[in-house]
């Protein structure tokens, strides 16, 4: 069982908001996660929704000998929150930790003996400490192995912050344990000048112990408080929740696997630019409603090799003409849709439907796309070369398939919301030509966000003009499941 405390002898910098919603984070991803309330004021419990007057027996409970009251082991002092998450809580009870083992031997080791009988039945083990750096604090230095330091990007915080990181070394010293110490900023707002000029000079004297990762000011979380409910449960959709997963991802050690990548293989600055540049174009043309020009030849041309689900191996529709436009909008995506026969495949944006004898599976952007001329029935190809020719996303049967081409990428995955934004779990695979990658996914109807993890480095998908910013200001390709 890995256990992190949070400390910080400071209050208001999120010390509690950081030990809840970590923890839902954690069991989010299918850790089984503990958190121990070593607060007397019970924040915790609070913050969850437990009620006070129904809680019998505490932390406090659990760290007492047999002389002082009734002893409980851990387990039998805690809550079920959620699936794989649980809550040992703490009340007023707790304050009298300090007098009644002051000069007892072994006191600073009362919450390593209690959570070792814990240790096979959890992942992961949060400690919320309270706002002072006394015995219960000292407790939990002695049962963890690592510690986090919430700092309110704030000139307060900041100001103390360096003694702070003095007494936590010394405290390290005096348990006698190697204890891995890390800062990290709390309520960051990027608006105010203040907020940024805090971080930079964070970034600049405690490089050593800052995380990567950053808590930015969000409503959310305290709406999410108010209601007794962690931020997974309130709004997973909030930039609050995309921080606190992140946060998780990082102590999982993903984030640094994602890094090592990103150092192989990196954009230069200009292919950053025109990369960016064709997002906003993407942007841009999805917003004014436009699609992308139709190539003025004498020959009817198509910008997709893509086949309608159904049709039989070795069909191909016949010559395409007068191809209608099939517009798409920023919020609908691209739609896939189910053909009513095998000779003719509805194609469905916002608020129009054409019917052809083709479907076009997606808008392929014109400086990537290969332009692929309507072939005649005569020449005959199987479905695996119709898909090796295919670059963007498109549905065939149960399955959504995504091919791209990067020629130089060593790795390449696949971010959405089908896979919580994980890119390690869909690591696509090399087909079939140099430097296309491909990966099947069975999606469920509805609709998907998602964007491209190449060597390290978030990319929109190039092959797919279905767009819409995030929260970042960035951009996420969309796509519709029928």
């Amino acid at each position: 069982m890995r256990t992190i405390a949070i400390i910080n002898q400071k209050g208001g910098c999120g010390k509690t908001t950081t030990s809840i919603n970590l923890a839902a984070c954690l069991a989010r991803l299918g850790h089984k996660t503990l958190l121990v309330d070593m607060d007397p004021q019970g924040h915790c419990g609070v913050g969850l929704a437990v009620p006070e007057e129904q809680i019998e027996r505490t932390v406090y409970d659990a760290l007492i000998e047999a002389a002082d009251g009734k002893v409980a082991s851990i387990g039998q002092v805690i809550w079920q929150i959620a699936s794989d998450f649980d809550l040992a809580p703490s009340n007023l009870k707790l304050a009298a930790f300090e007098q009644v083992f002051a000069g007892r031997p072994g006191r600073e080791d009362r919450l390593a003996k209690a959570l070792a009988a814990a240790d096979g039945h959890y992942e992961w083990c949060i400690l919320d400490c309270p706002p002072s750096l006394g015995l219960l604090t000292f407790n939990a230095l002695r049962a963890c192995d690592q510690v986090i330091v919430p700092v309110e990007t704030g000139f307060f915080s900041l100001h103390g912050l360096a003694k702070m990181m003095e007494t936590l070394e010394m405290l390290r010293e005096r348990c006698d344990k190697d204890i891995l110490i890390r800062v990290l900023p709390t309520l960051y707002d990027t608006r105010t000048k203040l907020a940024r000029e805090v971080l930079a000079e964070l970034r600049s004297k405690f490089r050593g112990y800052l995380m990567e990762s950053t808590i930015n000011f969000n409503t959310k979380l305290k709406e999410a408080a108010s209601f007794g409910q962690p931020i997974t449960e309130y709004d997973p959709g909030s930039r609050g929740y995309r921080d606190f997963v992140n946060l998780a991802r990082e102590l999982m050690g993903q984030r640094p696997m994602e890094e090592e990548a990103a150092s192989d293989h990196k954009l230069s600055r200009p292919e950053e630019l025109v990369q960016r540049a064709r997002q906003l174009v993407q942007l841009a043309d999805y917003q004014l409603g436009r699609t992308a020009a139709q190539p003025a030849a004498a020959d009817p041309v198509v910008r997709s090799s893509a086949v309608p689900p159904g049709l039989p191996d070795g069909q191909e529709p016949g010559p395409i003409v007068e191809p209608p436009l099939v517009s798409f909008d920023l919020a609908a995506g691209i739609t896939f849709a189910r053909p009513r026969s095998q000779a003719s495949t509805v194609v469905s944006g916002p608020g129009k439907n054409a019917v052809s004898n083709y479907t076009a599976a997606a808008e392929i952007p014109l400086d990537n796309a290969p332009v692929v001329r309507a072939v005649p029935a005569t020449g005959r190809k199987t479905t695996a070369q119709k898909i090796d020719e295919f670059y963007g996303v498109k549905q065939i049967g149960e399955e959504v398939i995504f091919t791209v081409h990067f020629d130089a990428a060593k790795r390449v995955m696949l971010a959405g919301d089908f896979n919580n934004w994980t890119p390690a779990a869909t690591p696509m695979e090399v087909a079939e030509r140099p430097g296309s990658w491909r990966m099947r996914l069975p999606l469920s109807p509805g609709r998907y966000r998602y964007r491209l993890v190449v060597d390290g480095k978030w990319l929109t998908d190039p092959n797919n003009n279905a767009v819409e910013t995030n929260q970042f200001g960035e951009l996420n390709n969309v796509v519709e499941v029928a």
